[in-house]
């Protein structure tokens, strides 16, 4: 297949790319400044203009491209920016594919286990409600979704992955967690009870490999493994991993103080489980915790990668 990738230099884009092309497909890599190589063509955000003639005809996308939710304070134009990339950005995007001699045929779209809000113990399925109308990440999320309605009324199977905690030591979360642990400063988010729904980095690029070629995955479907865990529980596999004490807790108040509103996504609780990929027969490679630790952990281990854009 011929197949365009927004965010292709961030940490799952990037592996990806390197994955799709081991199985001769072909990767066009949507890039927001002018192209610099064969493989690439320009595509804008903000306008959603396509250099249609370097795209030229694909059989699926997948798109990736946002701003990072994680670290920081989450100010005014910082949620904008947040908001603006996914839901608009993405209906730009879908807008101009579908206008296109050839429409894709299939889209994979990146979404977040955000979308279900704050839910405590309970059981999260892709069947379960989105979270409160209220919740910030709930409205991105349902936005981003939406959002590819354009290409969905062209006729395109689009998938909705909604992303977990992508575990990799090259970018996001625990790229974040690694330098206090590794002093031995690590701990427990408040008090550590809220689930963690997360994914290893080579599984989620096998998700997205599977989404592609499986005509029978459409809509939503959770990009996690079969066994979300605690803040504490992942917070002592963490630090079993690395031979380190995790005695420091960071208190609530204290989350709240440093990051503001993003202190929600730190402490919100999504206990997630894959049923439609369970269901399609889908085979993990690191179902369990230590085992995808151990694997982003190893020497040598993990891509490089210039952002996440998840």
């Amino acid at each position: 297949m011929r197949i365009a990738v927004t965010g292709a230099s961030g940490l799952v884009g990037s592996a990806l790319c390197r994955a799709l092309a081991a199985d001769d497909h072909e990767v066009v890599r949507l890039v927001r400044r002018a192209s610099a190589a064969p493989d690439e063509a320009r595509w804008s955000p903000q306008t959603g203009e396509i250099d249609a003639a370097a795209l030229g005809a694909v059989d699926a996308v997948v798109h990736l491209a946002g701003e990072n939710v994680a670290g920081g304070r989450w100010t005014a134009a910082r949620r904008a920016r947040i908001h603006a990339s996914r839901g608009p950005a993405t209906e730009r995007l879908c807008r101009a594919l579908a206008a296109l001699p050839q429409p894709p045929k299939v889209m994979v779209s990146a979404s977040a286990t955000g979308v279900y809000g704050d839910r405590g113990d309970e059981e999260l399925s892709e069947d379960s409600a989105p979270g409160p109308a209220g919740d910030f990440l709930t409205g991105v999320a349902l936005a981003w979704e939406q959002a590819t309605a354009p290409l969905e009324a062209a006729g395109a199977r689009v998938v909705h992955l909604r992303i977990g905690i992508v575990l990799d030591r090259a970018g996001g979360a625990l790229a974040k967690m690694l330098p206090p642990f590794r002093l031995g400063l690590g701990g427990k988010l408040g008090d550590g009870r809220h689930w963690m729904s997360w994914i290893s980095l080579p599984d989620l690029v096998r998700v997205v490999q599977r989404a592609l070629a499986d005509p029978d995955l459409r809509g939503p479907v959770l990009a996690v493994a079969p066994h979300p865990v605690t803040n504490a529980e992942f917070t002592r596999a963490l630090g079993r991993q690395l031979r380190r004490p995790t005695l420091f807790p960071v208190p609530r108040a204290a989350l709240r103080l440093l990051f503001g509103g993003f202190a929600d996504v730190l402490l919100g609780s999504q206990r997630a489980r894959p049923k439609r990929l369970l269901d399609a027969g889908f085979a993990f490679e690191h179902e369990d915790l230590p085992s995808a630790l151990r694997a982003a952990l190893a020497d040598g281990g993990g891509p490089t990668a210039s952002r996440q854009t998840l």
